[in-house]
């Protein structure tokens, strides 16, 4: 008998502790704000699925095989990407409209802070996405060698890293203005 009544308990305590470490106050987590520096991180060191080192590397070398293998690498991807695009780019696409406008419901009508968070990722993620279609038609379409190719790429990494910064900002101020509306304990 006393292990039925100790048995609601573990699973009451076992609910208040996984509350508790999935936080869904999500500009006040410290979590939040890592998960999005590695988010922008890793979205500013691939170009097209290209990793910048190996542009860099294909620069400062200057030998035929570095940039045969920027070169491949560069047109796979690229044709992977589009592909894709083609394929399944309609439902893509309707299922990307869908999520965000949810998120941005959810989030900025319903005032639900971890849906304004989760748009704050997905939206620029998004825009991401366009510029990396639009990066790999006109590397496969234009057919860019060498230096023109890199350059391509770089201006690429450029244009993420630009959405990436502004995105940063809004989302800082952003989470900025909601943490200090609710005030500390959530009022």
């Amino acid at each position: 008998m006393s292990a039925r009544q100790t048995r609601p308990d573990v699973l009451v305590d076992l609910t208040i502790a996984a509350t508790e470490i999935i936080d869904m106050r999500s500009f006040s987590s410290m979590w939040f704000w890592i998960t999005l520096a590695v988010f922008w991180s890793a979205m500013s060191h691939y170009a097209v699925g290209v990793p910048y080192d190996m542009v860099q590397r294909a620069f400062r070398r200057n030998d035929e095989q570095a940039w045969r293998d920027l070169e491949a690498l560069a047109r796979i991807n690229a044709r992977r990407l589009l592909v894709i695009g083609s394929s399944a780019g309609v439902f893509v696409a309707g299922f990307a409209g869908f999520l965000l406008t949810t998120l941005l419901v959810l989030g900025f009508f319903y005032r639900v802070e971890f849906f304004q968070a989760a748009f704050m990722i997905a939206f620029p993620f998004a825009l991401v996405g366009l510029l990396s279609q639009r990066t790999a038609r006109l590397i496969l379409e234009v057919q860019p060698e060498g230096p023109d190719l890199a350059r391509g790429l770089r201006r690429h990494r450029f244009y993420v890293q630009l959405i990436g910064m502004v995105s940063i900002l809004v989302t800082a101020f952003w989470g900025v203005f909601h943490v200090l509306s609710t005030g500390v304990l959530g009022n």
